[in-house]
């Protein structure tokens, strides 16, 4: 697999996420340098899909200015093309099951595997439906990041055995958003999951403040910030100095 999982190693992984081509292709790779300048230790890059189910307003907002500029998945190796030619800063996609299925399984992991690319995150595709995808996957030693939610329940097991790079744990139901209230019992499910694979766990979903992510960095190995990161780059029209002091903020937080 990947080298996504070293990020945990001797440390708690800061993981901030960006749409792609939100506001522009150019500003994508300013924010993405940003983010690693400010701490992040991996960047997830969401690829602009028009029913992206998982998502709240926020980014699903972000997702349509993104396709209201016709930015594609051409576009988003682009992106990634001209962050490598700056920095090795690991990275991930966050993408739909059916862009990559158009794209085609084994030519998307090929350029994700020529680009250092290190896996994705695939909302729509459970663990019952990832057959397909699965052989491209190691054929190119990316990681399928698997997600657990507070009812994957008697499914924890299987997900967890399958899993490499991290796993997402959902920290709520429900979509992405910020929330500055979590109900489902966060420790216990790491603990779960725990019994059954030595992969790094990262809590997403809702977190955005510093206190909230050095709470969860006491339970999880890891912090996945979203929605939080692309509000503030629609707020302010060069947003990468506000994008490094929120990533050092979160950083510091969570060591």
């Amino acid at each position: 697999m990947s080298k996504i999982s070293d990020i945990f190693q001797n440390q708690k992984a800061f993981i901030g996420f960006v749409v792609a081509g939100d506001p522009s292709i150019e500003a994508t790779v300013t924010n993405i340098l940003a983010l690693e300048k400010g701490g992040a230790d991996l960047i997830e890059i969401g690829i602009p899909f028009s029913d992206p189910v998982a998502d709240g307003p926020v980014i699903a907002a972000a997702d349509k200015r993104a396709l209201d500029r016709n930015v594609n998945t051409e576009d988003v190796f682009k992106i990634v093309q001209a962050v490598r030619k700056q920095s090795d800063v690991p990275l991930v996609f966050l993408t739909y099951a059916n862009l990559v299925f158009k794209t085609g399984y084994d030519e998307f992991c090929k350029r994700c595997a020529e680009l250092s690319v290190g896996g994705m995150i695939v909302p729509d595709l459970p663990y019952e439906e990832q057959a397909e995808l699965i052989p491209s996957i190691e054929k190119y030693q990316l990681d399928l990041i698997q997600l657990i939610t507070p009812t994957s329940k008697q499914r924890i097991e299987k997900i967890a055995n399958r899993a490499s790079g991290f796993i997402y744990l959902v920290s709520s139901m429900g979509v992405t958003g910020t929330r500055d209230e979590f109900k489902a019992d966060l420790q216990r499910l790491v603990s779960q999951i725990k019994q059954f694979t030595d992969v790094p766990v990262a809590i997403g979903f809702g977190v955005h403040t510093p206190e909230q992510a050095h709470e969860f960095s006491q339970i999880a190995d890891g912090i996945i910030v979203g929605s939080a990161i692309v509000d503030i780059i629609s707020k302010y029209k060069n947003s990468a100095n506000e994008l490094s002091s929120y990533a050092n903020d979160m950083k510091a937080a969570i060591n």
